[in-house]
Formats: structure tokens, sequence, C-alpha cells
């Protein structure tokens, strides 16, 4: 079995919150088949969350216990009747976000159609800070400045 540091494990959690379970396993249980598709899907993916549908928890826990120590995987979180597994990939290469959030510069490609839309669109690379973000119609937007409590600067004042 893989073992993980609490802050890789917390970090990893975080990470597969938005994910759905990829494997389902049914009333049939922890099948080589089954087995299969969860080696499968580490392998496409690193982290992936599997549903139990079974009320025993006991067979559940014994499941889970199965699947990290014959894959060779990481168990992440076990809640209720959904696994959260982590093994890293084959290649050994972390996926590269489409979004960056976060402070910083990042690089964004504006495409505007021509007015009459019978020439080519226009098509820049632009530089936008942290605290910017690119409008539907192309132009940045700096976000509103934090708002101040007039109760609290009125007391640091004084």
């Amino acid at each position: 079995m893989l073992k993980l540091t609490p802050a890789e494990r917390s970090e990893l959690r975080a990470e597969a919150h938005p994910l759905k379970p990829i494997v389902l396993i049914g009333e049939a249980g922890l099948s080589p088949a089954v087995l299969k598709e969860i080696d499968a899907g580490l392998n496409s993916h690193g982290l992936i969350k599997v549903r139990v549908f079974g009320d025993d928890r006991d067979a559940r826990v014994a499941m889970y216990d199965t699947i990290c120590s014959s894959l060779e995987a990481a168990p992440i979180q076990h809640i209720g009747k959904l696994f959260v597994i982590y093994r890293p990939k084959l290649d050994g290469v972390k996926e590269t976000r489409l979004v960056k959030r976060g402070k910083g510069m990042r690089e964004v490609t504006i495409v505007k159609p021509s007015a009459s839309g019978t020439k080519k669109p226009s098509v820049s690379k632009v530089m936008v800070k942290g605290n910017e973000r690119v409008t539907q119609g192309g132009n940045i937007k700096r976000s509103k400045p934090r708002q101040s409590s007039a109760k609290k600067s009125a007391l640091g004042n004084s």
C-alpha cells in the first residue's frame, strides 16, 4: 500500500471533491473484472472515486483495504459508500490545469470577431494580473476593491 503524508492526503481529498465515481461495485462484490476496471481508472486518472452498493459496513472496509493493497494504491478517503483512491500515473507527469487561479500574471488569448463578420477574427495574447478577468466581449476588467468597514476605519484612526 502506498503511504502519504496527511498534507498530501488532504490536498488529494480537495482535488477529489468535484469528481464523480467512475467505478460502481454492485451486489456481486469485488470481482477480478471490477479490480481490472479500477486499475484502468487509476492508470488513466490517478485519482478516482468508487461507489459501493452494499449496506454492510465491514464488507465495504474489507473491499477498500483489498483494493488498496492489491493495486498498490493509497487510501485517501472512505465516507459512507464512497471510496477515494490514489495512485500516481504511470507516465509520472501531473496534469496542468487549464484555468490558473490565484495571484500572479497569466497569459490569456483573446479572440474578437470582426465587426462585419466576414473578415478573420483578431487574436491577441495579453498578460492578465491575478485580480483581473476577461469579459465576454474580450475586454480586461479589474475586480472591485474590497469593501472596508466605516466603523473599523473610525476605530483605527483614534
